[in-house]
């Protein structure tokens, strides 16, 4: 039996898998992050229960992973996989960063769990990439060692935002007087949404409505997708271009030719306006480059057990 786990912002996904001719998922569970004081508290209510006794488990996190110990970029949690292994009596933990989770299962995604972008015309050994809009904003590369990509952690969503137009320069202005540093992540994300929305409505001296004022990302996607908010509308335009802009960047960053998959709980959720051009424009928009982008394969990553296929691999692999 293994454990798999990728763990949000926001939530905490968790499932058992056993190792039958492949990993066949028998359970599975979602939590929010925030009503547990550590990731400890919410495996061992999952696994009350469990079929059988956890030999292996993985957990993908939002943060960085140094030396088997994990702290979460959007949780106030540190992990230490020894110690979880102890306290659990769990065989083996390994931590990964969330992304590179993924990364271990882009390879055998079927082609129902993924939505198609542009086809582009991908490089067989060339590397990949996989870029993530959540609560906040993942990035990892997958690297072609001559036999398959394998994935590597990155936290370039954290990066400085590079403006494309004045209109993104103001909002960069708008964000630093609040934050100093804006990063990728500041703008590309649920809070990315939210941080655009509010921008807007004071560029067009329009005081928020109380729904907007509470930050609800999805309150303000649903309106988008609705039209039944303008500026709602605008805001989420203008987060596709910038999500575009910056999944071109890693595209070129890593060399990413064989395909650039968009992860995450948000690309689903916003697919039709992935669709209608934005996205794809500002991801080729790099003036000498823009061919190379041109062909490389851009994929919408449909499967939300994608992170927890891919832990539940990387734990089989030992």
């Amino acid at each position: 039996m293994i454990l798999a786990g990728d763990i949000g912002g926001t939530h905490t996904r968790l499932a058992l898998f056993e190792e039958k001719g492949g990993l066949v998922p028998v359970r599975s569970g979602v939590f929010p992050s925030r009503e547990q004081p550590d990731l400890a508290s919410i495996v061992r209510s999952f696994l009350a229960g469990a079929p059988g006794p956890v030999l292996r488990a993985c957990f993908g996190i939002a943060g960085v992973v140094r030396g088997g110990r994990a702290a979460a970029t959007n949780l106030p949690w540190k992990v230490d996989g020894s110690a979880l292994a102890a306290e659990l009596s769990i065989g083996k933990v390994a931590l990964l960063n969330d992304l590179a989770a993924a990364g271990w299962a882009v390879e055998v995604l079927s082609s129902a769990a993924v939505a198609v972008l542009s086809e582009g015309e991908p490089d067989p050994s060339g590397n990949g990439a996989v870029i993530a809009a959540g609560t906040g904003l993942g990035e990892a590369g997958l690297a072609w060692d001559g036999r398959r990509r394998r994935p590597f952690a990155s936290e370039g969503g954290h990066a400085d935002f590079a403006p494309a137009d004045e209109r993104q320069e103001e909002l960069l202005r708008f964000l630093r007087a609040e934050l100093g540093h804006v990063s990728w992540e500041r703008v590309c994300s649920g809070m990315g949404l939210v941080n655009i929305e509010r921008f807007l409505r004071a560029r067009a001296g329009e005081p928020e409505p109380a729904w907007a004022a509470q930050g609800d990302a999805a309150a303000i996607a649903r309106r988008a997708l609705e039209d039944t908010d303008v500026v709602s509308a605008q805001a989420l335009e203008m987060m596709v271009e910038i999500y575009g802009a910056q999944a071109g960047n890693l595209a070129l960053a890593a060399m990413a030719t064989g395909g650039v998959y968009l992860g995450g709980g948000i690309a689903p959720k916003i697919l039709p306006r992935l669709r209608d051009g934005g996205f794809l424009h500002a991801f080729t928009a790099k003036g000498r480059f823009a061919t190379l982008l041109a062909r490389i394969p851009v994929r919408v990553i449909l499967d939300d057990l994608t992170a927890l296929r891919g832990a539940a691999r990387r734990a089989a692999a030992g």
